[in-house]
């Protein structure tokens, strides 16, 4: 029985529309379940990809940054050479602790209810979220950049955080 899994249904653009080239954050209705709770949020669920690609390499503690499935992550800040992203947004959302334990992940609850998966089992899951994600974005007519270069580097980063997290990772 898996013991986490996370999906997100009805995704669209912040106007509720299917296709929108100006809007960069996909929303969606996501579902998690951690062991025996059900979480589900109406999140910004690019960034929840970006988040959950980043916890298969580095441990995020509960409410230190951003939360796992945020509302909102409007504002993206690129470092220098646009290889990593921090995404800002408002305080609400649902978060968890990511934590690594040999080849096992750790996801402790707010109610610090505690699991236990195999690394491998964690990347399945993180990889069919986050390609299903991206795959929702291929359907959709390309983005145009922002004409603001610090907006347009924020976005540039973001995929190409997204892509070495995903490319570099073992295959399953």
């Amino acid at each position: 029985m898996t013991v986490f899994k996370i999906d997100a249904k009805n995704l669209s653009w912040i106007d509720g529309t299917f296709d929108n080239p100006d809007d960069l954050c996909l929303h969606g209705d996501a579902t998690v379940k951690i062991g025996d709770e059900i979480f589900e949020y109406k999140a910004t669920v690019s960034a929840t990809a970006l988040y959950l690609l980043k916890s298969l390499t580095e441990e995020h503690m509960i409410y230190t940054e951003n939360q796992m499935l945020p509302c909102c992550g409007f504002f993206m800040i690129s470092n220098d050479d646009l290889t990593n992203i921090d995404i800002c947004g408002c305080p609400n959302g649902i978060d968890w602790t990511v934590l690594h334990e040999g080849n096992y992940v750790k996801i402790v609850t707010e109610n610090k209810n505690k699991i236990i998966v195999n690394i491998d089992e964690y990347k399945q899951e993180v990889y069919k979220f986050a390609d299903g994600i991206e795959s929702f974005y291929k359907k959709c007519t390309p983005k145009k950049l922002p004409d603001d270069e610090f907006d347009k580097n924020g976005y540039i980063a973001f995929w190409n955080e997204w892509h070495r997290r995903r490319n570099d990772q073992i295959p399953i």
